[in-house]
């Protein structure tokens, strides 16, 4: 399972590094969408809540490369990946099968540092 865990860390941090990049250095030609997710890729352009989004995908993914706060990278990118799957299912079912081979590996990883989020999942917190 570590072996599993180190590859998928590697892929996940590379897979965030490069279309993170790449929303800035556009080196990945990529169609622009049509219908109603181009006008909602549209609106998160022209809003700049695509410059956010891509910052936090390439910290997200330098922390996983780096082997570094795993769990704080997890955190950032999990929100992210949560748009990515919706909106590949609702709007461009075209990404949908990366979108799932990315959850995938987000959840072989958080699997590995499970740990650090125990706290999260405490049903009750005593007050100190």
């Amino acid at each position: 399972m570590k072996i599993a865990a180190l590859i998928s860390r590697n892929l996940l941090g590379l897979l965030f590094l490069v279309f993170g990049l790449n929303g800035f250095l556009h080196f990945i030609p990529l169609p622009p969408p049509t219908g109603l997710a181009g006008q909602y890729m549209g609106a998160l352009f022209i809003s700049h809540y695509l410059t956010v989004v891509f910052l936090i995908q390439i910290i997200g993914g330098a922390l996983l490369l780096s082997n570094r706060f795993v769990p704080l990278a997890l955190t950032l990118l999990g929100p992210v990946l949560v748009n990515i799957l919706l909106f590949h299912s609702f709007l461009a079912p075209a990404g949908l099968p990366l979108a799932l081979m990315t959850t995938l590996l987000w959840l072989i990883v958080f699997s590995s540092v499970r740990r650090a989020f125990a706290g999260i999942f405490a049903q009750r917190v005593t007050a100190q």
